[in-house]
Parts: C-alpha cells; structure tokens; sequence
C-alpha cells in the first residue's frame, strides 16, 4: 500500500494526482511525435476536469500554463502559445502608485477642490457664476448630509468666500435656505377636505368665521347620524 507521504508534492490538486501522474509519464517519452500527441490528449482531459474555466479568456492558455507547472517547466513540446518560465509565472507584479491627495477641506472632499480650481480658472463670467452656484448647493448637501440639519445661505456664502479667498461669491436663489427647509420638512398639518378649505380660503375674517361655522354644523350632523345608526344596532342586538 502507498501513503500520501510517500508520494511526491501534488504541485496543482484542481487536476488530481492522476493527472500529474500522466505528466510525469510524458517526460519520460523520447519520441517527440509520440510525446506531442499525449499532450494534446492530457490537455483535452485537463479542459474536461476543469469546466469552469471555458468561461474565461483564453481558458487554452490557461491550460497550457497549467501543463508546464505541473511539469516543473521541463517538459519539451511545442505549444500554440509562448512557454512559460518559472520567473514569468511566479514574478511579482509592479507596485501599484497609490493616489496621495490631502484636500484642504476633508469635510468637502478633494472633487469639490477640483471644481472649485476649475471655476476659478474660468474666463467666461456665465459658466463660473454658474459653477459657483453649482459649488454652493453642493456644500449645503455636504453639510446637510454631516450635521442632518439645515445650513443658513449666509454661512455657505462665507466659507466659499474663505476657501477662495472672496474671488468666488455664491448668490442664493429666491426663498433661500428657508425654503428648502419648509420642502423638506415632513408635514404634519393632515387636515380634511374641509379644515383645509377653511384655512386655505376666506380673507376676511368674516367670511372664515361663517365658513368655520358652516363646517362645525356639517360635522355634527354627521355625527349624530352616526351614533342614531349605532344606537339603533344596539337595540336589535338587546332585543
């Protein structure tokens, strides 16, 4: 009986021992022919074992970098693709340069130093108010996404004017930051039809009174009509 320890180092286990056996018998073949013709058919079987692999790019490749390994790179036939080394296949890849950016204002991010520089660079009066503007709504969402509060035009206006020395000055649109407030505020004034024609309507507070009244009478009958139904279910229920 033969053990694992034994044996030699099973140098690819995807393929099995079998397969490296097969390997290792072809070194040994002299006629080169002969020996062609048994890896090709070793490389058919390695496809086989392996079918995960035909989804990628030139899985044959593959394969074929896979035969020389197992070999230990001594294997002499000829291949449709270049033969591998042993440096080639287990050369290290090049440092990756890792981008080294300290922005001014973490809090804004470096693509926002990057617009900031490109509107300053700006010749054309249109496009750099137009950038400013962008460059403003961009820090009140920058803030608001910090803090979950909302921020006064004014402050924005000032550290703009800061981070660019006052060449860059914001100009906030009609409603300011009020408006954005009320639009993103929930709203919790869920009045009916009818509250809601009366707060909306009437200037004159005679004219709401007599509407708040007319309102106040159509409620109560409406709810007298409901407890008649629901005093009349109760009697047949006793009865």
């Amino acid at each position: 009986m033969e053990y694992n320890t034994a044996r030699n180092h099973l140098i690819m286990r995807e393929y099995g021992r079998n397969v490296q056996r097969m390997i290792e018998h072809i070194l040994t073949i002299k006629d080169r022919q002969h020996r062609q013709q048994q890896v090709m058919a070793v490389i058919e079987l390695m496809g086989t074992l392996q079918p995960h692999l035909r989804n990628v790019e030139d899985f044959r490749h593959k394969l074929w970098d896979h035969l020389f390994l197992v070999s230990d790179f001594k294997l002499d036939v000829d291949s449709p693709y270049p033969i591998p080394t042993r440096e080639t296949l287990r050369a290290k890849p090049d440092r990756l340069p890792y981008p080294k950016k300290y922005p001014r204002n973490r809090h804004f991010g470096k693509n926002l130093e990057m617009v900031i520089d490109k509107a300053l660079a700006e010749e054309n009066p249109e496009m750099k108010e137009g950038f400013t503007q962008v460059i403003g709504n961009y820090m009140k969402l920058a803030y608001s996404n910090w803090h979950k509060e909302s921020v006064h035009d004014d402050a924005i206006k000032g550290e703009l004017g800061a981070i660019t020395g006052g060449r860059l000055q914001y100009q906030p649109g009609p409603g300011g930051s009020s408006a954005n407030v009320q639009t993103n505020q929930p709203s919790f004034n869920n009045y009916g039809p009818g509250e809601q024609q009366f707060r909306s309507g009437g200037g004159s507070s005679q004219g709401g009174s007599q509407k708040r009244k007319a309102y106040q009478q159509n409620k109560f009958k409406q709810n007298s009509g409901k407890s008649n139904k629901h005093n009349k279910h109760n009697k047949n229920r006793n009865k």
